[in-house]
């Protein structure tokens, strides 16, 4: 054992650490005497030992298990750290030279940096031994397992050399393969870079000539614009007044800068010629400075372009070449005056709706390729100009600044709070205001009428005009950046800022909101004018059979005016029907009320006429105020027997309140369907359901009283078959009429006086105006006149049939009747009369009816053999005839063959058809003939027989 001073060197103990490296006691022992007095120099050196050692016994351990005989015992957990594929032996020297654990533990924080008088934490002749030892063991463990394998390694050693023979068989290939690509790359080599060379050749050819042609094309342009330029009223540079006159045009395919020969839309002078001419040739030389040469360029497979200092594209920018860089500020100040007169030329052609010009200007703008920018621009300046335009024109502010100038004592005020009255007009100054904003309002449709021509010019003429080469619309072009037609993108605006500003403008104003809402006819009509000046101009239509999408959208945006108007109309009808209404059951409305509705209806709808839409508003409102009108009259209807009831002396009170209610919807029913021919059928069939419910309450109110006239009337011409109509004196009461008579008498009497006279209408004691039924028309359904002749021609018909078959008849009987005839004409002629002894034109209005109870009187005393002469019986029906020859005959009435009372016999005949009628007596001839069993009376009533079988032949035929 060897052991040093502790007073020796580090380099010293380096020395003996190295020597004694072998015997681990020895360098235990070194290390505990000696580790406390390494210095800097000598911790490095004992790193780069630690270093060695721990790379030894990692290639020993590596050796061992890439061999792959290695056994378990190799597999020791001391031998994990170097078997990581992240082991590095100074990190692992360092670590134990620090008095660390290796590898560090995660989150674990290296301590501070010992010093050198502190002895190191970890014994590091312990870690030498230990790399020693392992490195001593894994060699005895190497030689065990070649020890145990010999055989198997020996085999495969022998192996081994015979597969050196086979190697070398495969390198002298791969040498000879070696020798023939040599040969190859010499062969082609060579070649290709030859080729390679010229193709650059080639290519720099290319570009130099591309160069001098685009060069070439550019100088030819320059003089050329330098010649317009000079035509339009400037010079490009100061080599215009050197250079000459360009010679012929080089782009003659294409004359006077691609102009259009668009029927009517022509340049219009040498100048405005000139200038588009100018245009094109500015952009193409633009595209010569700032696009790419359109030469193919020749680049092979695999092979870089000739030189790559070149544009990303391979060509040579022109702006490189200093004859061409010295026109380039000329050609930008010659943009710039053609742009400048272009943007002139447009603004002037639109302000003059100067077609031609705006063509040309157009035109001009194509040829800079600016034209879908500037429609843009175009039409969102006159759309902002507008919508600036609507927003000055309801402002209430300016209003006030305008009318109201600088106060002087508002000086003297100071900071005085200022009164929000002074943004509203007083009692004084309304008129004022409503003057000024009227005068806004018009002069505002002025200039929307003005901006609105503009935006349909501009897209007229771009409709119009066509690229020559290409044949695209300008249009079509422009529509690459609208979102829409110009036309399509100013409605938009304009209806956008028309409803914002009238919302706010009602929002915020009372002023704007009253005058606008009651004067909303007078807005309309100025939109109206709106309309018709611009008509001349776009495709715009607002009439009452079509209007056009544009029109309705704009008036759509005055929606807010318009719904308080609306409100305001239906108010003021509403409260007419409530004024009607406002007796109650007490006093029901009547004339006077339904002519006021109706009246009011009328003049609201009149209001509106000009307008188709707003009528049609207008129109639904009066629907409502109807249908409210309708349903508070049903509520108050009588629709009991005491309503048709005629008794006592006078009219009931409910025969009362239902006569003025009829009166009440006769003068509003009637003036309403007079309102058809004075407004267009769809007004007028939205107030086509309310007149219709109308009829039918008027139906339900007149129709059962008339049924109650008709039926009291009937009931009493019944009684002459139970009158004694015959006196047993021919003298007595002689020229005196029967009861039945002077009943029906009192009964048109009390009719005429308590009905008639109580119905508020014209010629109250002539008409009677009643809803018989609805008859069919192919555009209406209308109140049907039907005078009170409609009473009188039942009672004459009631007569003549229940005279007709009175049985026997006498001599004194057919007198009496004659009497009873003249008696109840005369009563007639009284019920019909006007009063103050007039007579509404007699009873000849009651037609055949009449004439039928004229011809009733001869018609007693008429020979039997004439009854069948046509000529003879003349305004009488066949049925009465019929009637009258049975009476004379032994042969039985109809009703009495069936056992019916004459007043239903009546009845049936109202209810059934004359065919019916003659049916029924032809079939009681037959029977009775069938059943009569004296031979005598069927003799006496064989002629009777034979008349009636004529008679009936007579109206079959």
């Amino acid at each position: 054992m060897h052991v040093t001073s502790a007073t020796s060197q580090p380099t010293t103990l380096i020395a003996y650490i190295r020597e004694s490296s072998r015997n681990s006691t020895d360098v235990v022992l070194v290390a505990e005497t000696k580790g406390s007095f390494l210095g800097s120099a000598a911790r490095i050196r004992l790193v780069e030992f630690l270093t060695a050692k721990c790379n030894s016994s990692c290639q020993a351990i590596n050796v061992s298990t890439s061999s792959g005989l290695h056994d378990r015992r190799v597999r020791s957990p001391h031998y994990t750290i170097f078997e990581s594929p992240d082991f590095d032996a100074n990190e692992y020297a360092n670590a134990v030279l620090a008095g660390e654990s290796y590898p560090p533990q995660p989150g674990s924080s290296r301590p501070a940096k010992p010093t050198g008088l502190e002895p190191a934490k970890e014994d590091i002749s312990v870690a030498i031994a230990k790399l020693n030892y392992g490195v001593d063991d894994v060699s005895k463990q190497i030689k065990n397992v070649v020890t145990a394998h010999h055989e198997d390694l020996l085999e495969q050693a022998a192996g081994v050399g015979e597969f050196s023979g086979s190697l070398q068989t495969v390198r002298e290939g791969l040498d000879a393969l070696d020798a023939s690509l040599e040969k190859l790359r010499q062969k082609f080599r060579y070649p290709y870079q030859t080729m390679q060379a010229n193709v650059k050749r080639l290519q720099r050819l290319q570009q130099a000539s591309d160069v001098l042609r685009r060069t070439s094309r550019f100088t030819t342009l320059v003089k050329r614009l330098q010649a317009q330029m000079a035509e339009v009223g400037d010079s490009v540079g100061g080599t215009t007044s050197r250079s000459k006159a360009p010679e012929s045009k080089v782009n003659s395919g294409i004359p006077d800068g691609r102009r259009s020969s668009t029927p009517g839309l022509d340049y219009e002078g040498e100048k405005e010629r000139s200038l588009a001419q100018a245009a094109l040739t500015i952009a193409e030389l633009g595209d010569l400075l700032e696009t790419s040469s359109d030469a193919p360029e020749l680049i092979l497979d695999g092979m870089p372009p000739a030189d790559a200092r070149l544009s990303p594209s391979g060509h040579i920018p022109l702006r490189s070449i200093n004859a061409v860089a010295v026109h380039v500020p000329s050609i930008e100040s010659a943009r710039s005056k053609v742009t400048t007169e272009m943007e002139s030329m447009v603004l002037e052609g639109l302000a003059q709706v100067n077609q031609p010009l705006l063509a040309t200007s157009l035109q001009t703008a194509h040829n800079l390729r600016l034209l879908p920018d500037l429609v843009q621009n175009l039409v969102s300046d006159l759309s902002t100009a507008v919508e600036a335009r609507i927003k000055s024109a309801f402002d209430v502010s300016q209003i006030s600044k305008e009318l109201n100038p600088k106060d002087p004592t508002s000086s003297s005020m100071g900071l005085a709070y200022k009164s929000r009255i002074r943004q509203e007009p007083t009692n004084v100054t309304a008129p004022q205001w409503g003057h000024a904003l009227w005068a806004r309002l018009t002069s505002l449709i002025e200039d929307m009428a003005g901006a609105c021509v503009k935006v349909y010019t501009l897209e007229k003429v771009l409709k119009l005009k066509k690229d020559p080469i290409s044949q695209i619309v300008f249009l079509d072009e422009a529509m690459k950046v609208l979102e829409s037609k110009p036309s399509t993108t100013f409605w938009a605006a304009l209806a956008r800022a028309l409803e914002k500003q009238t919302r706010d403008g009602a929002k915020n104003s009372t002023f704007l909101q009253q005058t606008l809402s009651s004067g909303y006819p007078r807005l309309l009509r100025l939109f109206h004018d709106f309309f018709s000046k611009i008509a001349a101009h776009t495709d715009t239509v607002y009439t009452h059979e079509r209007q056009s999408p544009e029109t309705v959208l704009i008036l759509r945006a005055l929606s807010t005016f318009e719904a308080l108007y609306l409100s305001r109309t239906s108010n003021k009808m509403n409260e007419s029907v409530g004024q009607a209404f406002q007796g109650g059951v007490h006093a029901p409305p009547s004339s006077s009320e339904g002519t006021n509705v109706s009246r009011l209806i009328a003049n609201e709808l009149d209001a509106a006429k000009f307008d188709p839409l707003l009528v049609r508003s207008v129109a639904r409102s009066a629907k409502a105020s109807l249908d409210m009108l309708l349903g508070r009259v049903d509520s108050i209807v009588v629709r009991d027997r005491t309503a048709t009831l005629l008794s006592g002396q006078s009219a009931s009170p409910h025969q009362v309140q239902n006569l003025s209610l009829a009166t009440f919807l006769y003068h509003c029913g009637t003036r309403i369907q007079a309102l058809e021919g004075e407004h267009f059928s769809d007004v007028y069939a939205i107030l086509h359901p309310s007149v219709v419910n109308m009829m039918g309450i008027y139906r339900h109110i007149v129709d059962p009283l008339l049924a109650a006239i008709k039926s009291d009337s009937g009931a009493i011409i019944a009684k002459l078959h139970r009158d004694p109509i015959r006196s047993t004196d021919p003298l007595a009461d002689m020229g005196g009429s029967s009861p039945y008579i002077k009943e029906i008498t009192e009964k048109l009497a009390f009719v005429k006086s308590e009905i008639l006279a109580r119905l508020s209408i014209e010629e109250v004691t002539r008409e009677w105006f009643v809803f018989l039924r609805v008859r069919e028309h192919p555009r209406k359904d209308f109140f049907c006149l039907c005078r009170s002749l409609d009473i009188v021609r039942y009672v004459l018909r009631a007569f003549v049939i229940h005279a007709s078959i009175v049985k026997p008849l006498d001599e004194t009987t057919k007198l009496q009747l004659t009497r009873d005839m003249t008696e109840l004409e005369f009563s007639l002629g009284a019920f019909m009369s006007e009063g103050k002894g007039k007579r509404s034109g007699g009873l000849d209005g009651a037609g055949s009816e009449y004439r039928a109870l004229r011809a009733l009187r001869p018609l007693l005393f008429l020979e039997t053999p004439r009854l069948a002469e046509p000529s003879a019986t003349a305004g009488l029906p066949l049925l009465v005839v019929l009637h009258h020859i049975i009476v004379r005959a032994p042969i039985p009435l109809p009703h009495t063959l069936h056992g019916w009372q004459a007043p239903e016999y009546v009845r049936w005949v109202e209810e059934h058809s004359e065919e019916e009628a003659l049916t029924l007596i032809d079939g009681g001839l037959t029977h009775w003939e069938k059943t009569c069993e004296s031979e005598e009376i069927r003799d006496s009533a064989a002629e009777y027989v034979a008349l009636a079988r004529s008679v009936l032949a007579n109206a079959r035929a």
